[in-house]
C-alpha cells in the first residue's frame, strides 16, 4: 500500500469507527435477525392460516352440498310416504317432513362442529331462500292437503315436486361452483406458499451471507495477510453492526502489531538484558546464600561477602561495619579497596557522622556523597562537609551506596560500596542490596546464636563438673585437710601411735580422691555416637564390677524403640554412672540390678539391696546432695521423669523414663 492509501484507509476506518459508535440500535445484527425472523414467521403463519381457512370453508361447503342434495331425496321420500298412506300402510309423512325441515334448518343456521355452512355468496343464499320458501309455502302445505284427502293420488304434491327438485339442483350447482372456486384459491395459495418458501429461503441465505459469511471472509483474508506479515493491512468498515465494531478492533490490533513489530528487536534486546540481569541476581543470591551457610569466622565470612558484592556491582571499594551494643558506634570489621588512611581513621566512628551510618532496618539503602541528584545524603547538608565524607572525597570516591545488615528487624551493621565515578543503581539493584544485607544479617545472627549456645552448653557442663567435684573430691579433700591438721597436732606432741593411725587414713583418703578424679575424667570425656549406648552401658557396668565387690546384673533389651541420638545417650549414661557411683560409695549393697528397656518409652532402672536412705532427709537437704541434684538436672535436660525410691535398710531404686514424645531422632 502507498502512504496515501494507508492514510485514506486510516481516515475511513476512523470515520467508520465514529459512525459505528453513533449507529442507531436497529443496525445491530441481533435486531436484524429478530426483525427478519418475525417477518418470515408472520408471512408463513398468514399463508398457513389462509390455507386452513380455505380448507375449512371447503369442508363446510362439501357438507352443505351433501345436505342440499339430500333435499331432493327427502322431497321424494315425502311423495313415497304419501303413496303408502293411500294404500293403508302406516304413515311416514310427518317423519319425512320433519327430517326435511331439520335439513333446511341446518343449512340456514350451519353447524361449526361438523363443519356445515352455506358459502357466503349472496346468490347461494338467495337460491336457498327460494328453496326454503317453496317447501314451506307451497310443497309442504300441498303434502298436508293431500294427506288429509280421503283417497286418490297426491296429485297436488307431485305436481309441485319437480319444480322443488329443480330449485334444489340449482342450489347444489351454485354451492359446487363456489367450492370449485375456493379449491382453485387453495391450490394457488399452496403454490404461493411453496414459492414464498423458496424465495424466503434464498433471501435469508443471501442476507445471512451478507451479514455473516462475507464479513468473516474479509476478516479471514485480513488474518491471512497479517500471517504474511503485511502489517499495513486495513479492512474497510462497511457496516455499523457488531462486525463493524469487530473490524475496527481488527484495524486497531493491526496498528498496534505494526508498532510493536517495528521496535520488536529493541524490546527483545531490552527484555533479554533484563532477564540476564535477573538471572545474574538470582545466581548471586543463590551463591551468596550457599556461601553464607558455610562455617567460618565472622571476619572471613564478611570479607568474602564484601568481595563478591563488589564484584557484582563493579565497586572500587567497600567496607563492612558492625554496630557496637555498648555505645552504638560503627566498628570497621573488614574493608576492601579502601586507602589505609580511611581504614585507620574509621575503626570506630559515630553512626551519624557518615553516610555509612544512615542505613537502618526502616531505611535499608541510602546513597551518599554525590551519587544521585536529589538522593538523600547521610547527615543532610552537613554530612557532605563532615570529616568522614571529606576523607572519602579526597580518596577519589564520588558515590557510595550503603545497605543495612538486618536480622529480625534489628540493624546489626552496614556494608558500603564506594565508586570512583558517578553511579546509579537500578531499583532491582537496590532490592538486591537489601536482600544481601538480610542474608548477611541472618548469617551473623546464626553465628552469634551458635556461639551463645556453645557458651551455654559449656556453662552447664562446668556447673555439672563443679557439682561433681563438690560431691566427691571436695569432700575427700576436706577429710584430708582435717586429717592433716590432726597429723600436725600429733607430730607436735610426738604421739607416734596417733600418727600411725592417721597415716593410713590419709593414704586411703588420697586413694579415694584419686579414684574419684579418674572417674570424673572418664565420665566427662565420654563421647557417644549413634547406636553406641549399649557398649557404653556395658563398659560402665564392667568398671563398677572392678571397683566394687557387689554383684551386678545387667538386663539390656532393644525392643521396638528407635535408637537415641548421641546427646540423649550421653545424658542417660551420666545418670547411670551417677547412680552406680552412689551405690558403690554409700549403699554397701551385695546385689545391684541394672535394667535398660528401649521400647516406645525408654526406661532405665538401677536397684540395689543396700542400706538405703531416708527420702525426707534427702529432701530437707535440697541441693546440698549434689549426686541426686545432678541426676535431676540431667533428667530435666532430657525432658524425662526421674523417680528415686528408698527406705532405710531396704535398698534404693532409681528409675529414668523418657517418654516417646520427648525422644529426638537419632
Amino acid at each position: 500500500m502507498t502512504p496515501s492509501s494507508d492514510s485514506a484507509t486510516a481516515s475511513a476506518a476512523s470515520a467508520a469507527s465514529a459512525a459505528a459508535q453513533e449507529a442507531p440500535f436497529p443496525n445491530r445484527l441481533s435486531t436484524r435477525i429478530v426483525v427478519l425472523s418475525t417477518v418470515a414467521l408472520a408471512l408463513v403463519l398468514a399463508m398457513i392460516s389462509g390455507t386452513l381457512w380455505l380448507s375449512w370453508q371447503l369442508e363446510g361447503g362439501g357438507a352443505a352440498i351433501n345436505d342440499a342434495g339430500s333435499l331432493r331425496m327427502r322431497a321424494n321420500a315425502v311423495a313415497i310416504a304419501l303413496w303408502e298412506a293411500r294404500t293403508g300402510k302406516p304413515s311416514q309423512v310427518d317423519a319425512q317432513m320433519r327430517q326435511l325441515d331439520e335439513t333446511l334448518r341446518e343449512l340456514r343456521d350451519g353447524d361449526p362442529a361438523r363443519p356445515l355452512f352455506l358459502p357466503t355468496d349472496a346468490g347461494i343464499h338467495a337460491q336457498f331462500e327460494r328453496v326454503a320458501a317453496a317447501w314451506n309455502h307451497t310443497l309442504k302445505p300441498a303434502a298436508l292437503s293431500d294427506l288429509a284427502a280421503s283417497g286418490g293420488e297426491p296429485s297436488t304434491y307431485i305436481g309441485l315436486l319437480s319444480g322443488f327438485v329443480d330449485d334444489a339442483n340449482r342450489l347444489v350447482s351454485l354451492i359446487e361452483r363456489e367450492n370449485a372456486r375456493k379449491t382453485a384459491w387453495l391450490r394457488i395459495s399452496q403454490v404461493a406458499l411453496a414459492a414464498l418458501s423458496c424465495v424466503g429461503t434464498m433471501a435469508i441465505v443471501y442476507l445471512l451471507y451478507q451479514w455473516f459469511v462475507a464479513p468473516v471472509q474479509r476478516l479471514q483474508d485480513g488474518l491471512a495477510r497479517i500471517e504474511a506479515r503485511e502489517f499495513d493491512t486495513r479492512l474497510p468498515v462497511e457496516t455499523y453492526d457488531e462486525f463493524g465494531h469487530l473490524t475496527q478492533g481488527f484495524n486497531r490490533m493491526v496498528a498496534e502489531l505494526q508498532a510493536l513489530y517495528q521496535d520488536l528487536a529493541g524490546r527483545v534486546d531490552a527484555k533479554t538484558a533484563q532477564l540476564a540481569a535477573q538471572n545474574r541476581e538470582l545466581a548471586t543470591l543463590y551463591e551468596m546464600a550457599a556461601f553464607l551457610n558455610t562455617p567460618g569466622p565472622a571476619e572471613s565470612l564478611c570479607h568474602d561477602f564484601l568481595t563478591r558484592v563488589m564484584r557484582e556491582f563493579d565497586a572500587d571499594g567497600g567496607t563492612v561495619r558492625v554496630v557496637s551494643p555498648d555505645d552504638g558506634n560503627l566498628h570497621l570489621l573488614v574493608s576492601e579497596g579502601m586507602p589505609e588512611s580511611i581504614t585507620r581513621a574509621e575503626q570506630c566512628m559515630p553512626a551519624a557522622d557518615c553516610a555509612c551510618g544512615g542505613a537502618t532496618a526502616e531505611a535499608p539503602v541510602v546513597f551518599g556523597l554525590m551519587a544521585q541528584p536529589g538522593a538523600r545524603a547521610a547527615g543532610g547538608e552537613s554530612g557532605l562537609s563532615g570529616a568522614f565524607t571529606q576523607r572519602c572525597l579526597k580518596a577519589g570516591f564520588v558515590s557510595v551506596a550503603v545497605s543495612a545488615i538486618v536480622a529480625q528487624n534489628e540493624t546489626l551493621g552496614t556494608f558500603s560500596l564506594h565508586f570512583r565515578r558517578e553511579r546509579e543503581i537500578a531499583p532491582s539493584g537496590v532490592q538486591l542490596l537489601q536482600t544481601l544485607g538480610r542474608h548477611l544479617g541472618v548469617a551473623l545472627m546464626n553465628r552469634r546464636l551458635v556461639a551463645l549456645g556453645r557458651q551455654l552448653a559449656v556453662s552447664e557442663e562446668r556447673n555439672l563438673v563443679a557439682q561433681g567435684l563438690h560431691d566427691s573430691i571436695a569432700q575427700g579433700l576436706s577429710f584430708l585437710k582435717m586429717q592433716v591438721h590432726l597429723l600436725d597436732g600429733a607430730a607436735g606432741r610426738g604421739d607416734l601411735d596417733e600418727i600411725r593411725e592417721i597415716v593410713p587414713l590419709l593414704a586411703g583418703g588420697v586413694e579415694e580422691s584419686y579414684d574419684d578424679v579418674r572417674e570424673l575424667l572418664l565420665n566427662f570425656r565420654t563421647k557417644l555416637g549413634p547406636g553406641k549406648l549399649r557398649l557404653a552401658v556395658e563398659d560402665t557396668v564392667a568398671r563398677f564390677r572392678r571397683q566394687s565387690d557387689a554383684e551386678l546384673t545387667l538386663d539390656y533389651r532393644d525392643e521396638d524403640g528407635p535408637p537415641l541420638p548421641p546427646d540423649q545417650q550421653l545424658q542417660v549414661l551420666f545418670v547411670l554412672q551417677e547412680a552406680l557411683s552412689n551405690a558403690r560409695k554409700h549403699a554397701e549393697a551385695l546385689h545391684v540390678q541394672v535394667s535398660v528397656v528401649n521400647a516406645r518409652d525408654f526406661r532405665l532402672t538401677i536397684e540395689d539391696d543396700g542400706v538405703g536412705y531416708d527420702p525426707a532427709d534427702i529432701a530437707s537437704r535440697g541441693e546440698s546432695h549434689v549426686g541426686f541434684h545432678i541426676m535431676h538436672e540431667r533428667a530435666r535436660r532430657l525432658a524425662a521423669v526421674l523417680t528415686l525410691q528408698s527406705a532405710p535398710g531396704r535398698g534404693a531404686r532409681v528409675e529414668l523414663v523418657l517418654p516417646a514424645a520427648s525422644r529426638m531422632a537419632a
